[in-house]
């Protein structure tokens, strides 16, 4: 997997920008619960009042507060609150203030100055929330929303004389005896929770406001708006963030695909035959298609979610300890229990999925042996065969796929089962750090939140755990063909042909043993192919003779000895200049989709003229094939040629060779499938139009060969007689006997 994910090299801007937007998308959604809690906690609770620092509040409650405070405390609020009145506003301004604060036409007002430092706001927050709640218990005796459970406040002025004003006594008091009532009644604030002070504090501020004349539902009102407002923007801008990750996240998935089958198939072309018997075509096909598309998936998802995940699940813990530290221990426990699941899954799951690759091909396999050997299917009358082939892979492949469904199948429940829980236990320790005064309701609703955010982070990385193992295996199965080592290779310094090409082949001593295989195909093989020359190879079934010819073009390598081509052996030539020179037509002739014209002149890159075409056709025979079609020859050829005959195929394969030219002709049984009335016009012609190229010709008809001007007879891969057709005759006895079987006497001479 880590090769496959070193490919998305040519994608990292995109993958950064993508990083970007899953952090801003993350920052959004850690965002919301906090503004949730503010429009909970102050938008409802606390009427949008947001601390216990009054924007407005009138002068004699004002002066009664500052007796509280100590001279730094009086020094800030006298900084940052301005008095007003009648006599310090102009009409215009008196009107306006007027309008928000109708006590005003009465009294006068301190207002807080638009402009408020944090830290004195802090610092105002914590001593005035104090004092407010000193000034309701002097005026009232306890403070609202303070009990006697909390930590009651008692008023220190409970025992004067009935018309006593304490806060003239509380003025006139010696400076230590001050202090030291006002250490006594802090020391009562120690145990009430600095959120239970601010919002009694609020209490009264709220007071304050309507005697004021403030309109407090719209005060509420403004804040849950503009506090909601801002959610839904921030919320926008997360969706937007998504929209576009998902876009670029597609374009790297299905780029890197592209990039990926497009290595495969490049790999695949350059195999020589020993790398291409390694692997099935049916697994290549499938390596190429769904184990990519497995890669995909994985790649979507981790743009998505595996860098996603941690971003929101870091950022989720560290609002968490912002917000209560004392049930982050919840958070644990759940996380530790979803590992634990998919820990569990995950090692049941993996082995499964190597299973189901490998079957995924034997069902590709039996399907591509039965459509390809469909007419011998039919012709044996085995189609139940067949079906009972199928259905045995096809039955293993769905057991697998059940098996693994299911694991998958419990792992979402549990995992939701494990998500209530965590829920109700939030519920079960918040409600009683709510009624202890610890947290406020919105809090808990935040902590809530961001606990589900932590957790739904490792259920994304849990979801990747269903598509890595099969990803895993895929990735590894794409890895092993684009590892797999070429042993057909140019060399590092290729030798060039100088002067005129003549096409002279000369084996030297060459023997041929098929990777892996304890015995020799071909032993001590030595022969000239002189150019102008037709040299033929027969022998009987399993003799070389394929094999022998499959050296030429270096479809195989000589386990011993060499190949020479004009004097160059060719391991030391390009594989490009020495397979130009060749023309090669297999026993079995290979058509691609297309037009007769296209596919004969395949050969040359498609710039053959048509006269080119046309000679090649006349040589090759095939001139009725092209007359009978309608289009000619741009008559469609379908996939693999199935809509012409085998001989039929066999001729354009040939015509496709001749168009390309080449110095050297290989015809590995080519003339098996056509009439001797056609073999024999299609020898004549051939020798007639191309005598002065190297024709290499295999073939099992003594007929197709007889007129060679050498011929190679082979027996279990060693090379028994080398003459002409009459000089075999006389000294060779196994061609004499593969003669006798096929003419008579009379043909013979």
């Amino acid at each position: 997997m880590v090769k496959i994910i070193k490919e998305l090299k040519p994608f990292t801007v995109l993958v950064l920008i993508i990083v970007g937007l899953l952090f801003a998308q993350a920052m959004a959604d850690l965002a919301l619960p906090d503004y949730m809690s503010n429009i909970v906690n102050v938008g409802i609770q606390q009427n949008g009042i947001e601390n216990a620092v009054p924007q407005v509040i009138r002068a004699e409650k004002m002066e009664k507060l500052k007796i509280l405070l100590d001279e730094e405390e009086k020094n800030i609020v006298d900084k940052n609150y301005k008095l007003i009145d009648k006599s310090n506003l102009t009409e215009q301004e008196f009107k306006d203030y007027s309008k928000k604060y109708k006590a005003l036409e009465n009294e006068s007002l301190y207002i807080l100055s638009d402009i408020v430092s944090e830290e004195d706001m802090e610092k105002m927050n914590s001593f005035l929330s104090k004092s407010i709640l000193i000034l309701y218990g002097i005026e009232e005796g306890v403070p609202q929303g303070i009990g006697a459970q909390e930590g009651e406040i008692e008023s220190p002025f409970k025992d004067l004389p009935e018309g006593t004003d304490p806060f003239m006594v509380l003025e006139n008091l010696p400076k230590e005896q001050f202090d030291a009532m006002k250490e006594k009644m802090n020391k009562q604030f120690e145990n009430i929770p600095d959120s239970m002070i601010i919002q009694s504090a609020i209490k009264f501020i709220k007071s304050e406001y309507e005697e004021i004349g403030r309109d407090i539902s719209k005060l509420q009102s403004r804040y849950i708006l503009s506090t909601g407002g801002k959610m839904l923007l921030i919320a926008l801008g997360g969706m937007v963030a998504s929209i576009f990750v998902g876009f670029l996240a597609a374009r790297v998935s299905a780029s890197l695909g592209r990039n990926l089958r497009d290595n495969i198939f490049k790999k695949v072309i350059y195999f020589s035959n020993a790398e291409s018997d390694k692997y099935s075509t049916a697994s290549l096909i499938t390596r190429s298609t769904n184990d990519i598309q497995q890669v995909q998936m994985f790649i979507i998802l981790l743009l998505r979610i595996v860098f996603y995940a941690p971003i929101l699940g870091i950022g989720g813990i560290v609002k968490v300890l912002e917000t209560n530290t004392s049930m982050a221990w919840i958070i644990a426990v759940g996380v530790v229990a979803i590992l634990a699941l998919v820990i569990v899954l995950f090692s049941m799951a993996v082995p499964k999925f190597k299973v189901i690759q490998k079957l995924v091909d034997k069902v590709n396999l039996v399907i591509r042996e039965a459509l390809n050997g469909i007419m011998v299917i039919r012709a044996f009358n085995t189609q139940k065969y067949e079906e009972d082939r199928f259905d045995e892979v096809n039955k293993d492949l769905t057991k697998t796929h059940l098996f693994v469904s299911r694991l998958m199948a419990i792992m979402m429940p549990t995992m939701m089962l494990i998500m209530n829980c965590i829920i109700l236990l939030i519920v079960w320790i918040g409600a009683h750090e709510i009624n202890s005064g610890a947290i406020q309701v919105g809090d808990m609703m935040a902590f809530m939140q961001y606990t589900m955010q932590i957790i739904m982070s490792f259920l994304m990385i849990s979801a990747i755990s269903i598509i890595l193992p099969r990803a895993s295996v895929s990735a590894q199965r794409i890895v092993e063909v684009l590892d797999e080592e070429v042993t057909i290779k140019n060399p590092e310094n290729p030798k060039k042909i100088t002067g005129d090409v003549k096409g002279t082949i000369e084996f030297k001593n060459v023997s041929f043993k098929y990777p892996g295989a304890e015995e020799y195909v071909l032993k001590d093989i030595s022969f000239i192919a002189n150019a102008g020359e037709t040299t033929a190879f027969i022998g009987s079934t399993g003799s070389g003779k394929s094999t022998l010819i499959n050296l030429i073009p270096r479809f195989y390598d000589p386990t011993e000895g060499q190949i020479l081509l004009d004097g160059i052996d060719i391991r030391d030539m390009e594989l490009k200049d020495l397979r130009e020179r060749i023309g090669y037509v297999p026993q079995k002739g290979v058509l691609f989709t297309g037009t007769i014209e296209s596919n004969l002149k395949y050969g040359k890159n498609f710039d053959a003229t048509r006269e080119d075409v046309l000679k090649a056709i006349e040589i090759a025979q095939a001139k009725e094939i092209v007359d009978e079609k309608e289009k000619g020859i741009l008559h469609e050829i379908a996939q693999g040629g199935t809509n012409v005959s085998g001989g039929q195929k066999q001729r354009l394969s040939i015509a496709r060779t001749l168009v390309k030219k080449p110095e050297i002709f290989i015809f590995d049984d080519s003339f098996s499938a056509l009439d001797f009335k056609t073999d024999a016009a299609l020898r004549s012609a051939i020798e007639r139009e191309i005598k002065d190229r190297t024709i290499l010709i295999v073939a099992q008809r003594i007929s197709t060969i007889m007129n060679a001007d050498k011929i190679v007879v082979l027996d279990q891969g060693e090379i028994v007689g080398i003459g002409t057709h009459k000089e075999l005759l006389k000294k060779c006895d196994i061609y004499r006997q593969i003669a006798m079987s096929q003419l008579s006497e009379e043909e013979l001479q």
